[in-house]
């Protein structure tokens, strides 16, 4: 019934930046682990990134130290800083909330429908 919408998404040169946003549809008042995964072409979905209710980050390898994950409020839920894009970064991403309490449910695993990025010269 929630529903999660990315944006912030497009194409950028190497070495640029792209701040990702995700908004709910409806307020979510307390949410778990929230996370962005991404898929690229030709490999399956993967964790690119995730905080915990008190804010604690967690990264995969590959983006450590470029990106930034930050939580938001009950709508614009969580974002992502990604600094420094490579090429490898280019793939679907999607944010996801472990577990959202809203004003009249709680759903488990929400995911958004994804946005491109895209990074080349």
């Amino acid at each position: 019934q929630v529903q999660l919408v990315e944006s912030g998404g497009g194409s950028v040169q190497p070495g640029g930046s792209l701040r990702l946003s995700c908004a709910a549809s409806e307020s979510i008042f307390s949410a778990n682990v929230m996370g962005w995964h991404r898929q690229a072409p030709g490999k399956q979905r993967e964790l690119v990134a995730t905080i915990t209710s008190s804010g604690s980050p967690n990264y995969a390898d590959s983006v450590k130290g470029r990106f930034t994950i930050s939580r938001g409020n009950a709508k614009n839920l969580v974002y992502l800083q990604m600094n420094s894009l490579k090429p490898e970064d280019t793939a679907v991403y999607y944010c996801n909330v472990d577990l959202a309490i809203t004003k009249t449910a709680r759903y488990l695993e929400v995911w958004g429908q994804g946005i491109l990025v895209t990074v080349s010269s």
